[in-house]
């Protein structure tokens, strides 16, 4: 049997050297990833690439993980907004970071699978939504922090709005096969973005985004 433990040690070793908060890392050193991924491929959990996880969707690279979670800056008491819960694994290390987590996905199927295996690991302060026209949830803006896990053409407005002044968005944005990591930071007058490196995501899907 896969000694699972061993091999995440492994891995929040190797990304110490790009990593330095070390709060992302101890979160991902608690939570078990091999819960969050196919059986057929959960002897790869930790290896440092995406794995598939059915409905062309994946679960993302644990350094492009790690940098983007970095890249919020999340301090514990943070209501924050997740645009793609996916296998759940991210959804896991920002319930572990902050005070509340709201995660909006448009597979039903991979959003009853990421609650079903967070409600098994105790998570308490994450609520999951089915995505609708609109991108985010207004519903419960403003947010401290959004984690976008998907491709935009660009940055959209609509998540902006949901932002609080002073809070921080990452999201990749660009051509619908290769884009930008931006962090964004919603500021009273301008707004300051920056940029964080190249990377790969699934399509960002809706209105102010790119169309199904």
């Amino acid at each position: 049997m896969k000694d699972y433990e061993t091999a995440r040690a492994g891995l929040i070793k190797q990304l110490e050297a790009e990593i330095k908060e070390k709060r992302v890392l101890a979160a991902m050193a608690r939570i078990p990833r091999e819960k969050f991924v196919p059986k057929e491929s959960s002897h790869l959990a930790y290896e440092d690439g995406p794995l598939p996880i059915g409905w062309e969707q994946t679960i993302s690279q644990p350094y492009i993980i790690a940098l983007m979670t970095e890249a919020l800056e999340l301090k514990g008491d943070e209501k924050v907004l997740e645009i793609g819960t996916g296998s759940g694994y991210q959804t896991a290390i920002l319930a572990e970071l902050s005070k509340t987590v709201i995660s909006v996905e448009r597979v039903p199927a991979l959003a009853e699978s990421a609650q079903r295996v967070l409600n098994s690991l105790g998570y308490k302060n994450i609520e999951i939504h089915m995505a609708k026209d609109t991108l985010g949830w207004p519903e419960m803006a403003p947010y401290d922090a959004i984690m976008v896990t998907a491709g935009a053409p660009d940055i959209p407005d609509d998540l902006l709005v949901q932002l609080a002044i002073g809070g921080r968005m990452v999201i990749p944005a660009g051509p619908r096969h290769v884009q930008e990591l931006y962090r964004v930071t919603r500021l009273k007058d301008q707004n300051r973005v920056e940029k964080l490196g190249g990377c790969r995501f699934v399509a960002l899907i809706g209105k102010g985004a790119w169309e199904n």
